[in-house]
């Protein structure tokens, strides 16, 4: 089932997370509907809060192609799309910048400097714990949608020169969804 996907200015997308106590019938269902709705939105990651819940959950759909040869080759082990639940970066290593779109922010893009790599840890739809390290595009989208879940918007990395050259298009997009920023 496709979602709604909620768009900057509404409270929600400002809300950490809650953990996750156990991978139930109920959030695999809710993963498998994020896929849905992130897939027919064209996005490749999309975090719980953006589809109106709380739950500590991410999933995230890379397509081949993405990123440079090396990384994709590096990644390559890594099974799409990813649905991650209770996910933590516990390393982080080199850096890049690229520009950065979001699903909650349509017509808006910006270039942010992020890590590398990134070392994730995760329960995953059988309640069993995973490690992955992924780099590139993929451990782009892994940070950009954890930062969700911690409340963090991408445009919060953006500098304050990027920030106000996008102001009136945050405001506008603010002040149709509810209005917090």
């Amino acid at each position: 089932m496709v979602l709604k996907v909620c768009k900057y200015g509404e409270k929600v997308l400002r809300e950490k997370a809650k953990p996750v106590q156990f991978v139930s019938d109920e959030l695999r269902k809710l993963a498998d509907d994020m896929v849905d709705t992130m897939h027919k939105a064209r996005g490749v990651g999309l975090a719980a809060e953006q589809v109106g819940h709380t739950e500590r959950m991410c999933v995230i759909d890379i397509p081949s192609g993405c990123d440079n040869e090396e990384d994709e080759l590096f990644n390559a082990p890594v099974q799409m799309p990813l649905k991650l639940f209770n996910p933590e970066i516990i390393a982080q290593e080199g850096s890049q910048r690229e520009k950065e779109g979001c699903l909650s922010f349509p017509g808006v893009g910006g270039s942010i400097t992020r890590a590398h790599q990134v070392t994730c840890q995760y329960l995953d739809e059988e309640n069993r714990p995973q490690v992955i390290t992924v780099r590139g595009f993929l451990a782009r989208a892994v940070q950009h949608e954890l930062d969700h879940l911690n409340g963090i918007l991408y445009v919060d990395h953006m500098s304050a020169v990027e920030r106000l050259a996008l102001a009136a298009k945050l405001k506008r997009l603010a002040k149709e969804n509810g209005g917090v920023r």
